[in-house]
């Protein structure tokens, strides 16, 4: 009699645990759907890989992908794709805010600023190992959630006023000639360069209203204070490395409006 009444438990215990767990059924499938990332954000550690790993995995902050600059370079996972890594912080791009949720962040081995032997501050150089592995990281990754080239980001233009990663020597221009990343027409900024040298720069205003429009987090009041000047350096460190002093001058301002121009055309053709 025991035996037959564990037995019934038992079969009523398995009824149970079914009804619990809802069985789903995945054969049909929405057209209207699409990935929920919309960007790519790039850093660099500002630490050697040992301290790298070690920080990305141990404490509160972390990215999908690392890239070491060990020989031959490696990318570790640390986040999967589908799970929200701590990368980015306070951010912004367009409307977008705190884009952790909405993003893939790449960390690359790279030591940033630091002084060199003669006690200057010099910028630690990225390998072209390095460049190399990442641009067929981005292309995977680009295709997979199919993120526009301008959504293809540094952490200091999502942060302007936070921070300055990836740098002045990130390869910018080589990664948009991949289609991984915005770019100008230099012949066009020639020619707008020598339109402001005769006539003059635009506005401060109109200026910052265009660097809003491109994606940029700034005040477009019209005043060249440390925030909006900041940005304007964050800018040109992308878009001019050789010089980010923050100051507007008639090849930034060209720059700034051929990019204007160019997603004008991109937008018009869509």
């Amino acid at each position: 009699m025991r035996i037959v009444k564990r037995l019934l438990f038992c079969v009523w215990m398995l009824g149970v645990v079914a009804c619990t767990h809802t069985v789903v059924d995945d054969v049909y499938s929405a057209r209207g759907q699409d990935s929920r990332i919309k960007y790519i954000i790039i850093h660099y550690t500002g630490e050697n890989q040992e301290d790298s790993l070690r920080i990305l995995t141990e404490q509160q902050v972390s990215a999908h992908y690392l890239i070491t600059d060990e020989s031959p370079v490696r990318v570790l996972q640390l986040v999967p794709e589908s799970q929200r890594a701590w990368h980015s912080g306070e951010s912004y791009w367009g409307k977008d805010s705190q884009l952790n949720g909405i993003s893939i962040g790449i960390e690359i081995v790279n030591s940033g600023q630091r002084k060199n032997a003669m006690g200057d501050e010099a910028w630690q150089p990225y390998s072209s190992e390095q460049i190399e592995r990442l641009i067929l990281l981005l292309k995977d990754i680009q295709q997979r959630h199919q993120i526009t080239p301008e959504h293809i980001l540094g952490h200091s233009d999502v942060a302007p006023l936070r921070k300055i990663d990836p740098g002045p020597n990130f390869p910018w221009q080589w990664l948009a000639q991949e289609g991984l990343g915005r770019w100008y027409d230099e012949d066009r900024v020639v020619q707008l360069m020598q339109y402001y040298q005769q006539k003059g720069l635009p506005s401060a205003e109109k200026v910052q209203q265009n660097l809003r429009k491109l994606g940029y987090f700034i005040e477009p009041h019209g005043k060249w204070d440390s925030d909006n000047r900041q940005v304007l350096q964050v800018f040109q460190m992308h878009y001019r490395p050789l010089r980010y002093d923050g100051v507007l001058d008639a090849q930034t301002a060209a720059i700034i409006e051929d990019l204007i121009q160019t997603d004008k055309k991109s937008l018009f053709n869509n």
